[in-house]
């Protein structure tokens, strides 16, 4: 009988720690961490839903949740090519997005205190991004904002997708 007790004590306890928000929590941080590589990159236009592939059909890319709480996020665009003017060096800034920070989990949302980025207006901001994870899939959605690689086609909101990699 004491055993059986024990048993069920046990399997209460197990139960209410997995119900407990912060156990979920440090589940799906640990289920972010790692590498993951770019998929899919597409702009979606608020004015009229219009969604496009802003850096081509085959951009490259990386993320990087380590567990320390530090995300790297870099992508570029598809077809780069060395520059050999200033106007070449200026014109790769819109075929770039990368930045680094410390990260913090909320539910399916991830913001990330940056303090590097490629474009210095973002540095001492924070970022949120909503994101689902299915597998060895994470979708990441981006909030409404203007973005600036592509200002002119006003608020976006980027979807982009990764799968986890262990190179």
């Amino acid at each position: 009988m004491r055993t059986t007790m024990g048993m069920g004590l046990r399997a209460g306890l197990a139960l209410a720690a997995g119900l407990m928000p912060g156990l979920a929590r440090a589940d799906d941080e640990a289920r972010v961490v790692g590498l993951w590589k770019l998929v899919s990159y597409e702009v979606e236009a608020r004015a009229d839903g219009t969604k496009l592939p802003a850096m081509g059909d085959r951009p490259t890319g990386y993320v990087l949740f380590t567990p320390e709480k530090r995300v790297f996020f870099i992508l570029t665009g598809e077809g780069r090519k060395p520059a050999e003017t200033d106007a070449q060096r200026a014109a790769l800034l819109q075929t770039l997005v990368s930045y680094s920070g410390r990260y913090r989990l909320d539910g399916d949302k991830w913001t990330t205190a940056v303090d590097v980025a490629w474009d210095p207006k973002w540095v001492g901001t924070e970022q949120t991004r909503s994101f689902t994870l299915d597998g060895a899939r994470l979708r990441v959605l981006t909030p409404w904002r203007v973005m600036p690689n592509w200002a002119d086609r006003g608020e976006t909101r980027s979807i982009v997708t990764f799968e986890r990699t262990k190179e």
